[in-house]
């Protein structure tokens, strides 16, 4: 590691939190700010990070990906920062990954591709096999879905996820019958809707980023596109319901490892504590965000376990109980439980808890 990165900022330990201020992804912007605010203070009642007080960099991760890049080497090489962490879209993250290599640990907990073995970079949120896969097999044999129409931005998350929903379309009998990309946070989603109709497809699988999304829910709605098809979103919080409308989001299912209205202990007490530090008007406590507080307690507890700041071992399984439930670590996947909801005007009602394909 850099030896730079070893050094303190008046004994503060200070991690990079990326997370998306603009472009489609803007909308999770404020929620990730306030929930990586929660993280540090939690972290800092019990004591910080190996003594050290647990300090926030916000940076911008919806800016082109090599400008954000070229901000976090500036605060690596100027021993700013000591980590990096955040929701952001893989774009940003193949962009830091040589920058990062070597220098500070990233923790990336956003739902992403999988597959990810680069050095330094330790990935914690929902892959393709453990959150698409088993919610197609649900939609199968609860909802009698078989056909399916893809609307996805262009770039790495939805174009791999593709690939790998291609496999699981095989194995369980399934037809893709169509598929659009469309430009990342410039597409008129109407004729994207059009199509995935004239398919006649039973359900729509969403692989759009923020905005997009929304701007695709408010499609279905003006063009009375839930008399079609079912949708299906492995990335939809509660600010997306919002933003859709209540008739933007009928006969919408989601999947993810936290909603807001999951009613485990430890989910219910991260929401008591989120409303008690940022009061009554704190931006939708959604499961975007609270990736942000996981990216934080993995990479503390990466560090405790090492006993060190940087060179943090990656061999070594890490489990713990959280917000998610209980999460098991290791370098090669992250196992952790992730649950079906279905939109219920601006709330989710969660259904089940998936089984692993």
């Amino acid at each position: 590691m850099n030896s730079q990165a070893t050094s303190t900022v008046g004994e503060a330990w200070r991690v990079a939190m990326v997370v998306p201020l603009q472009g489609p992804g803007g909308v999770f912007g404020p929620s990730c700010e306030a929930v990586s605010e929660l993280a540090a203070h939690d972290l800092n009642v019990d004591g910080g990070v190996l003594g050290r007080e647990v300090q926030i960099e916000v940076v911008d991760g919806g800016a082109d990906p090599q400008l954000v890049a070229r901000h976090i080497d500036q605060l690596i090489t100027t021993s700013t920062i000591h980590a990096v962490s955040g929701w952001h879209i893989s774009s940003v993250r193949n962009a830091l990954a040589p920058v990062i290599a070597g220098r500070v640990p990233y923790v990336y907990p956003a739902l992403y591709e999988g597959g990810e073995r680069r050095r330094d970079i330790y990935c914690c949120g929902e892959t393709p096999d453990r959150q698409i896969a088993p919610a197609l097999r649900w939609l199968r044999e609860n909802a009698g879905v078989r056909r399916w129409f893809i609307v996805g931005d262009d770039y790495v998350w939805p174009r791999s996820s593709v690939a790998a929903v291609r496999e699981y379309a095989r194995d369980l009998g399934l037809d893709l019958v169509g598929h659009r990309f469309v430009d990342l946070g410039r597409a008129d989603m109407s004729e994207a809707v059009r199509a995935a109709m004239a398919s006649e497809c039973d359900a729509v699988l969403m692989l759009l980023v923020g905005q997009d999304a929304v701007e695709f829910n408010r499609a279905c709605a003006t063009l009375g596109a839930a008399d079609s098809f079912l949708r299906f979103s492995p990335l939809m919080d509660e600010s997306m319901l919002l933003g859709s409308g209540a008739d933007g989001t009928r006969g919408l299912f989601v999947a993810a490892s936290f909603f807001s209205a999951l009613v485990g202990a430890n989910a219910m007490e991260l929401t008591g504590r989120y409303h008690d530090l940022h009061g009554p008007t704190a931006p939708p406590l959604s499961g975007i965000a609270e990736s942000c507080y996981e990216g934080l307690q993995l990479l503390s507890r990466l560090i405790h376990r090492s006993g060190q700041l940087t060179d943090i071992a990656t061999s070594d399984r890490v489990s713990y109980d959280g917000p998610r439930g209980t999460v098991h670590y290791r370098a090669d996947a992250t196992v952790q439980p992730v649950h079906l909801a279905v939109a219920d005007g601006y709330d989710f009602d969660v259904l089940t808890t998936l089984t692993a394909y």
